[in-house]
């Protein structure tokens, strides 16, 4: 088990829940438009939120965001560590730095010094894109993923040494990469080498269905083992989707509960109603609704459409819908209840059921 690190009202690691995060796509010096984002995010299920802070300007900024939202910020720090003295001034929760562009030990040292002051976490950020190993190649180097690995870990451990040497032991790491299985390897054997709380991610993971995939395969391979006390699925997306791509993550794996479980069949020739559209519409009145979504929270649902995979497929499900042409058998765990229901009043009859 590892050690803990408090983020807002967060315990992150220690066997506690797998936080989700994000991180804002608005320019961080549009205060407005940055609190929007959030409180968008927020609404739905974001735990955690990161903005970028590519000058001074933005860094200021940090107290007017933290005043509009309610959930735990971090400021994203690269290249100029007087950044992050000023976003830790401004209030932010976390700190994240990438020990490839922050600097020397120097500038880490004073960071250390305002978060030890204010009582703000750390997370270092060790990309695979600016391991500081790289700087002493023209181009590519032919390393093997266990070599890109291990020169990862290898930062992430010299940088956590620095932090252990000031005594600073509210930090947190990420080894992050695009490919799958540097990044898998990288946390695991960072994993085997020391108890501190891990943040995982695949990074630059891609489009939505490219990059869901890639991100499901490599945080649950992690996440069984124990790793990862907090996730972000950084897809290019609004980050609304990547709070639904992480969730949908961590229920599949019963580590989290978020909403319902919405089984549904591919369809085929036998199908004469509308199931896509139906699971479509239903998801988004569920998910746009947070009131809603917390109730559907653990259900399992079935828009099925024919009888062949009606309530005997979907028996697990604690109700749902059978398609035929036009309208459609209700069952409750496997069982017909009740006279068929006109397909257009399918998704009126779900939410009445999920309310209840």
């Amino acid at each position: 088990m590892t050690s803990t690190v408090k983020v807002g009202p967060y315990i992150l690691g220690g066997g506690n829940p797998v936080r989700v995060q994000s991180m804002c796509n608005t320019d961080t010096r549009d205060a407005a438009a940055t609190i929007a984002q959030i409180r968008a995010l927020e609404a739905a299920g974001c735990e955690i939120n990161r903005v970028a802070v590519p000058d001074m300007d933005a860094a200021k900024n940090i107290s007017k965001i933290k005043a509009g939202i309610t959930t735990p910020l971090v400021a994203d720090i690269h290249f100029d560590h007087k950044l992050a003295l000023e976003a830790v001034k401004q209030g932010a929760d976390k700190i994240r730095i990438n020990p490839g562009n922050i600097g020397g030990a120097a500038n880490v040292r004073e960071v250390v010094k305002a978060c030890t002051d204010a009582g703000v976490p750390i997370r270092i950020g060790v990309n695979a894109g600016s391991l500081k190993a790289l700087k002493t190649f023209a181009g590519r180097p032919q390393w093997s993923d266990g070599q890109w690995a291990q020169t990862q870990v290898r930062e992430a451990l010299d940088e956590a040494n620095l932090l252990e040497q000031l005594n600073f032991k509210q930090y947190l790491v990420s080894l992050k990469s695009d490919n799958l299985n540097r990044t898998v390897l990288a946390a695991e054997e960072f994993a085997k080498q020391t108890d501190v709380p891990q943040h995982i991610g695949l990074t630059e993971a891609g489009s939505f269905l490219a990059g869901a995939v890639k991100s499901a395969i490599a945080l649950s391979r992690l996440l069984a083992q124990g790793i990862g006390a907090t996730i972000r699925v950084s897809l290019t997306e609004e980050p609304k989707l990547q709070v639904r791509a992480a969730y949908e993550i961590l229920k599949a794996l019963k580590l989290r509960e978020y909403g319902p479980e919405i089984i549904s069949c591919p369809t085929c020739g036998r199908t004469q109603c509308d199931v896509a559209g139906t699971v479509k519409k239903l998801e988004e009145i569920i998910y746009a609704d947070a009131d809603l979504l917390q109730r559907a929270a653990g259900k399992k649902i079935a828009v099925m459409g024919c009888a062949v995979n009606g309530p005997g497929e979907a028996r697990d499900a604690d109700f749902g819908i059978a398609g035929g042409k036009g309208e459609g058998l209700w069952f409750e765990h496997g069982e017909v209840k009740g006279a068929k229901i006109p397909q257009d009043k399918w998704i009126e009859k779900i939410i009445e059921e999920i309310k209840m």
